[in-house]
């Protein structure tokens, strides 16, 4: 059975431990490498979905950009305690912009 992670600073991801989703926490330092290496244990796993907080997420991009291709996991970037970074929505925004060739819904 597929499970469900939540990759982000500890103060964004503990409400998601109550859903019993499984929560990662990981420091939003400079250095990236302790979250990079948790993410790909994170893609290796039985994860089906892994929440990422945008502020992390946008640390990572060129690591979530390497795992787009595959089916599973989807990686799905949500706001943190600190609020939008609208990085979330402008992986949205390309995804939908390959799928369907052009900009259907924002039209900016």
């Amino acid at each position: 059975m597929y499970k469900i992670a939540v990759l982000g600073d500890r103060d964004s991801i503990y409400g998601f431990a109550a859903l019993g989703l499984d929560i990662y926490p990981v420091a939003l330092s400079v250095d990236t490498s302790e979250a990079v290496k948790k993410l790909r244990e994170l893609v290796e796993g039985d994860y089906a979905v892994i929440y990422i907080i945008e502020s992390l997420a946008e640390k990572l991009k060129n690591e979530i950009q390497r795992n787009s291709s595959a089916k599973l996991p989807a990686i799905i970037p949500i706001p943190g305690a600190s609020g939008n970074t609208g990085f979330g929505m402008r992986m949205v925004k390309k995804s939908l912009e390959q799928a369907v060739g052009s900009d259907i819904l924002f039209r900016d």
